[in-house]
């Protein structure tokens, strides 16, 4: 439309994207050219693409709060705090950094299309709609959506930026060694020292806690396990691949994951209860979720030093209350499919009348 009527777009100015233009276009049709069920169901999709645009616009405006209203981060905290499981991003990072450029490309790949591979299993689970006349009674999109939308609350009251800025020289133009608290990621993990707030720039977004990549990977892994081998291998393979990218790029701490990967769990958990009329085994689920990720944040914040002397205890006990949230969600509801309600007994046939 631009080439056609040779207008100038200044730079950074935008007015929209294909996708958009194509949602209004839908919106349009179902209007004045659909009736009765038909135009219900067109305009539920355009409503369901509408709200994924508006996620990610909030999701973007969120973190700009965060860097605005943030101006000091916890990173020393959860630095401590993941003494206890090992440092694994310092770890991660120098093992990057041995198989580059072959892992780097691969993981980068993996990072930055995190949407892409989410599309890929909505359209899988979307697929009979049009033939079905109906939407499932649950999908991955609604789950991403809540993720998106409930995450950015826990950035504003756990501000972190994570290892490669609070700890190295920053990447994609923000950040700086001037603004970290040593120059020390990935080779030399960081020494046990009492930890305090640190100020930072009004760029970076304060995004680690909890790691919502994580969260959305261990979301696409959960909504691939009733797909064909192929998807089942592609879920696995995109939360492996998510977790590598997160803790070797420097984006994240390890406890960060923990803390997401309970995040997702909860929220999906929380998603297919409603589905199920929230049953009380729906309900627990939710509400254990909820204590252990509360009982998380409050631990990296207010015992970072306790952890951080004592791993063989602290360690353990982390991933232990991750363990007991995933077996928790899997006791509750089936990996792939909300529970359904029992079919009602059919009627016995009875004799005709003579």
């Amino acid at each position: 439309m631009r080439w056609a009527v040779d207008a100038d777009v200044p730079e950074d100015q935008y007015f929209g994207n294909g996708a958009l233009w194509a949602i209004l276009g839908c919106a349009v049709v179902a209007i004045t050219r659909r009736t009765g069920p038909e135009r219900l169901l067109m305009l539920k999709g355009v409503g369901l693409g509408l709200l994924l645009v508006t996620g990610r616009k909030t999701g973007d405006t969120w973190l700009l709060i965060t860097s605005k209203t943030r101006p000091t981060v916890l990173d020393p905290y959860v630095a401590m705090a993941d003494h206890a499981l090992g440092n694994p991003s310092w770890v991660a990072g120098r093992i990057l950094d041995a198989t580059a450029p072959v892992g780097t490309h691969v993981l980068d790949l993996v990072y930055a299309q995190l949407a892409v591979a989410a599309v890929v299993v909505a359209l899988y689970q979307l697929r009979n709609v049009a033939s079905e006349r109906r939407f499932p009674r649950h999908h991955l999109v609604r789950t991403f959506l809540l993720i998106g939308l409930l995450g950015p609350g826990v950035y504003m009251l756990f501000p972190v930026v994570g290892p490669i800025f609070a700890y190295g020289p920053g990447t994609s133009g923000t950040g700086g060694v001037e603004w970290a608290v040593a120059d020390l990621w990935p080779h030399t993990p960081p020494p046990i020292t009492l930890p305090h707030p640190v100020p930072y720039d009004g760029i970076t977004p304060r995004n680690c806690m909890p790691s919502l990549h994580t969260a959305w990977a261990t979301a696409i892994f959960l909504h691939t396990r009733t797909g064909p081998r192929l998807l089942r291998f592609a879920g696995t393979f995109w939360l492996v691949a998510t977790l590598g990218a997160t803790l070797g790029f420097g984006y994240h701490y390890g406890v960060d994951l923990v803390a997401g990967v309970v995040f997702a769990l909860t929220v999906e958990g929380a998603v297919r209860t409603f589905d199920r009329g929230w049953d009380r085994s729906g309900l627990a689920l939710v509400a254990y979720g909820t204590a252990v990720f509360a009982a998380l944040l409050v631990a990296y914040r207010y015992l970072p030093m306790e952890m951080a002397a004592h791993p063989w205890l602290y360690g353990p006990l982390v991933l232990l209350a991750l363990a007991s949230v995933i077996y928790g969600y899997v006791r509750t509801t089936k990996p792939g499919q909300p529970k359904s309600a029992a079919p009602a007994p059919r009627p016995e046939p009875q004799p005709e009348p003579v």
